[in-house]
C-alpha cells in the first residue's frame, strides 16, 4: 500500500489531529482533547439517551440471499421449500421462552444470543438487484433519500463519540452495495487493508503507551494551571493506566495479527476493532447467505452458506462477549430482496422475491420473537400485514401496519432500538411504525 493510501486510512480512521488514537490510548473523550477549557467547562461531553446508544453491525447484501426461507416464521405453514440436506433440518428453537421451528445452524446459536434475536418478516417491493440502494433508503422514506444506516450514524455519532458520524463499509462488496451518506459515497475498507495498516509494532497501535502518556502529561498540566478540582477528578475518572493503554495495545494488535483474508469472519473481526477505537456507530459487511440462487441443485448453495452464514454470526457473539460489548453492538441484516418460497415450483433454485424478505435483529435491545409472517398470495408468499403492538402477523391486510409500510416499519424499530430519538425517527422515517412487540 502506498503512503497516500497509507495516510489516507489512518485519517478516515482517527481523524484530524489524530484524536480517535489518543482517546483510545488515553480513555478521554475527543472533545476534552481537541479544547478541554470549553469541553471541561461545559460539563457534559455528550447528550445520551437513557438507555446507551448502540453501535450497529449491518450486513447487506444486493445477491438477494435466500435467508427468509429457513428462518422462524417459514415453517408455520407446509407448501415452502427448505433444503433436504439434514444440515438444515427442521429444528426447535426457543426465542424468550415461545417454542419456534427453523433450520438446524439458527438453533445452534446461544440460547443467550438466541432470546435478543428478532426475525421480522417484510417486504422490499422490488425484485432487482441494484436496487438495493433504494431499499436501505426504505425506498425513499427516509428523509432526503438517505440511506438508513447513514440517517443512523448521524444521529448516534454524538452520543457515542464516535471519530466520524457516516457509517464506514468493510469488503470485498458488489458496486450495488455501496453506501451513501447525505448523498456522498463512502470509501470501503478491506479487512486485511485494515489489519495492514495497523498491525505493524511500530504502526498507531504499537504507539498508544507513549500517545498516552504525552496527552495526560499535558491534561494534568492545563488542570494544574486552569482547572479545579472537580475537573481533575472528571479527567481521573476518564484516564487509563498504563497498563490499560498496554493491554488495549496488546489485544487489538492480536486480534488483527489473525486478519489474513476478506472473510466473513474477518470482517466479522474488523469491526470489532473499529468499534472498540470507536471509529463509527455503524460498520457494514457482507454475510453471505446462499445468494442469488436460481439454479441451486437441491439447494446445496443454500445450505452451505446458510450454515456458514449462522456460524459467523455466532463468531460475532464470542468476539463481542471477549471484547465486553455484547451489550453495545445490534447485528442487523437486510438484504434487497427474499426469494421464492413454494415447493411446488422451487425445490433447485429459487427466483427473486420482493413481496417476502426477512431482516434479523439481534442485540440487546432487542426481544427474541418473530414480527410478521407469511401468507399465500398467487402463486408464492409474501409478507403479512403486521399488529404493530405485538409484531403479530395479520392475514388478509387488516394489520395497522400495511403491507406497503412492513419495510419502513423494520427501519423504524431498528432505529428507535438502537437509540435514535423516537420524535426523530418518525420525522425522518414517513411511513411505517415502531413495533413495540419487537423491543426488550
Amino acid at each position: 500500500m502506498d503512503a497516500s493510501r497509507r495516510q489516507f486510512l489512518i485519517r478516515t480512521l482517527f481523524g484530524a489531529g489524530m484524536l480517535g488514537l489518543r482517546s483510545l490510548a488515553t480513555g478521554i473523550p475527543m472533545s476534552i482533547l481537541a479544547d478541554p477549557r470549553r469541553a471541561l467547562a461545559a460539563g457534559s461531553t455528550t447528550a445520551c439517551p437513557p438507555n446507551p446508544a448502540q453501535y450497529i453491525l449491518f450486513s447487506s447484501s444486493g445477491n438477494g440471499d435466500p435467508v427468509n426461507a429457513n428462518v422462524p416464521g417459514a415453517y408455520a405453514m407446509t407448501g415452502i421449500a427448505h433444503p433436504p440436506d439434514p444440515a438444515m433440518a427442521p429444528t426447535p428453537l426457543m426465542l424468550a421462552g415461545k417454542q419456534y421451528t427453523a433450520a438446524a445452524p439458527w438453533a445452534l446459536l446461544p440460547q443467550a444470543m438466541l432470546d435478543r434475536t428478532c426475525f421480522f418478516h417484510h417486504g422490499t417491493y422490488t425484485d432487482q438487484h441494484s436496487d438495493l440502494g433504494e431499499v436501505m433508503t426504505l425506498q425513499g422514506l427516509v428523509l432526503q433519500r438517505d440511506m438508513l444506516v447513514s440517517m443512523v450514524a448521524a444521529q448516534l455519532a454524538g452520543c457515542l463519540g464516535t471519530v466520524q458520524s457516516e457509517p464506514l463499509a468493510l469488503g470485498p462488496r458488489s458496486s450495488s452495495e455501496a453506501l451513501t451518506a447525505q448523498g456522498r459515497p463512502q470509501p470501503i475498507l478491506s479487512p486485511v487493508a485494515l489489519a495492514g495498516v495497523l498491525s505493524p509494532p511500530a504502526g498507531p497501535l504499537g504507539q498508544i503507551q507513549r500517545i498516552r502518556d504525552a496527552d495526560l502529561d499535558r491534561l494534568n498540566s492545563w488542570c494544574r494551571q486552569n482547572g479545579n478540582s472537580s475537573q481533575r477528578a472528571f479527567l481521573d475518572r476518564y484516564a487509563n493506566s498504563q497498563q490499560q493503554a498496554r493491554n488495549i495495545s496488546a489485544s487489538l494488535l492480536g486480534t488483527l495479527a489473525n486478519i489474513r483474508d476478506n472473510s466473513p469472519d474477518s470482517q466479522v473481526a474488523a469491526a470489532v476493532v473499529l468499534f472498540r477505537m470507536n471509529v463509527s456507530p455503524v460498520v457494514s459487511i457482507h454475510i453471505p447467505f446462499g445468494g442469488d440462487n436460481h439454479t441451486d441443485s437441491s439447494l446445496a448453495t443454500e445450505t452451505r452458506e446458510t450454515v456458514a452464514g449462522v456460524a459467523a454470526i455466532g463468531n460475532l457473539w464470542t468476539q463481542l462477549n471477549s471484547a465486553g460489548l455484547q451489550d453495545r453492538v445490534t447485528f442487523a441484516m437486510m438484504n434487497v430482496f427474499g426469494r421464492t418460497l413454494s415447493a411446488a415450483r422451487y425445490t433447485n433454485g429459487r427466483d427473486h422475491q420482493g413481496d417476502h424478505h426477512v431482516t434479523v435483529l439481534i442485540g440487546k435491545p432487542f426481544k427474541g420473537s418473530v414480527v410478521g409472517g407469511l401468507e399465500p398470495t398467487n402463486s408464492d408468499y409474501r409478507a403479512m400485514s403486521i399488529d404493530s403492538a405485538s409484531g403479530a402477523g395479520i392475514a388478509g391486510g387488516t394489520g395497522d401496519i400495511p403491507f406497503s409500510d412492513t419495510l419502513a416499519s423494520v427501519g423504524k424499530t431498528l432505529a428507535a432500538g438502537c437509540g435514535v430519538d423516537r420524535g426523530f425517527v418518525d420525522q425522518d422515517i414517513r411511513r411505517g411504525k415502531v413495533v413495540p412487540g419487537a423491543l426488550a
